[in-house]
């Protein structure tokens, strides 16, 4: 499948089905309860560090088996031959989405990409999306300057690791909404746009530092949002999901 085509066939889910629900919880056990509770909002679902680390490919298959689509964020970040093989593995495991960090390099995003576009269709027709993480939006300025030092100003940093990843066949970038008007005027429409640091317009930021209300991911132009804690802690998680929903559309 071309980049393209996946793009395409992801951008006509329903905006329902385009926001994805962080299971960033302990185990299988409670990550598949929560999946249950999320109601028809809820069809996407992230599994990150915690949650693999804990459970194991297995719940990524047990979280297919519910029919959700699964956002595998492991953010790869290491040798080009090793960022390949877990794209290989998550596109075998029904993956629909995974990360990688934009500063591996051009050689190790030019592998992973390469291997996605290599791999066989799930059973949803569609390949996973490989999406290149920028700057996390819990990094401050001041915290990536001492982090990596002399590299410009932070939508510098973000606009050249989104040109990157984009002309190594990446299908789509992680990134903050206050980011992406100034990404689109650099590498224009074609990426995907994932956007985490998703908070109601009275909730709590919490850790992250640069957050949007859904309203203003969507006027962005961001085509799926990234919720955790607003839903997941939240006494109905159907419903606050439901209310997000209905503001992103």
């Amino acid at each position: 499948m071309s980049r393209e085509e996946l793009i395409a066939r992801l951008r006509a889910l329903p905006p329902q089905r385009r926001l994805i629900t962080a299971l960033d919880v302990r185990d299988a056990p409670a990550a598949l309860a929560l999946a249950g509770r999320l109601g028809p909002a809820g069809g996407f679902v992230k599994v990150g560090l915690e949650l693999f680390s804990a459970a194991g490919p297995e719940v990524v298959t047990q979280l297919r088996g519910l029919g959700r689509d699964v956002f595998l964020d492991l953010k790869y970040h290491d040798i080009p031959n090793t960022v390949a093989a877990a794209a290989r593995q998550a596109a075998r495991l029904g993956a629909s989405l995974c990360t990688i960090h934009a500063a591996g390099g051009r050689a190790a995003l030019t592998a992973a990409a390469t291997a996605l576009a290599d791999a066989a269709p799930g059973p949803d027709g569609r390949r996973p999306a490989l999406l290149a993480v920028t700057v996390l939006t819990s990094l401050s300025a001041p915290e990536l300057e001492e982090v990596a030092p002399g590299g410009g100003a932070l939508s510098e940093r973000v606009a050249r690791l989104a040109r990157l990843a984009w002309d190594c066949g990446c299908d789509g970038l992680v990134c903050s909404a206050a980011d992406l008007p100034a990404l689109r005027s650099v590498i224009g429409p074609g990426p995907l746009a994932v956007t985490p640091g998703i908070r109601p317009a009275a909730g709590s930021a919490d850790d992250q530092k640069r957050i949007a209300t859904p309203a203003e991911a969507a006027a962005a132009g961001a085509d799926f949002l990234v919720i955790g804690r607003p839903v997941t802690q939240a006494p109905d998680p159907a419903a606050a999901l439901a209310a997000i929903a209905a503001e992103f559309a």
